[in-house]
Order: structure tokens, then sequence, then C-alpha cells
């Protein structure tokens, strides 16, 4: 069984996949500190959840 995401937390996601492709690999931690770079979200659960998306984005649908 796999994590459960809210649709917001998939699209600001992928949005930034899309906007900065270069920005992002499928490291966690760099990937957490570009989303905190490339955005203005202030909770940090939000940022660790849309990083942890992004770097499952990146390993698994651009691979």
């Amino acid at each position: 069984m796999g994590n459960i995401r809210p649709t917001y937390i998939k699209r600001v996601a992928v949005e930034l996949v899309h906007k900065y492709p270069d920005q992002f690999t499928g490291d966690y931690q760099h990937n957490k500190q570009m989303v905190s770079k490339l955005t203005d979200v202030r909770s940090v659960s939000m940022r660790n959840k849309i990083a942890g998306y992004v770097t499952r984005y990146r390993k698994l649908y651009e691979a």
C-alpha cells in the first residue's frame, strides 16, 4: 500500500518539475532544498510532502 497524497501536493510537485526540470533529481534532500527556494511554502510538513512527491515522480515517471 502506498501513500495517498492530496491533489494540491501532486499538482504543485508536477508543476515544479515541468517548470524547472534541471533543478530536481532523485535525491530527496536536494529536492527539499529546491522546493524551499522555488516556492513560498511556509509549512515544513507541506514542503517535505511536495519534495517527497517530486522525488518519487522523478524516479518513476521520468526515468
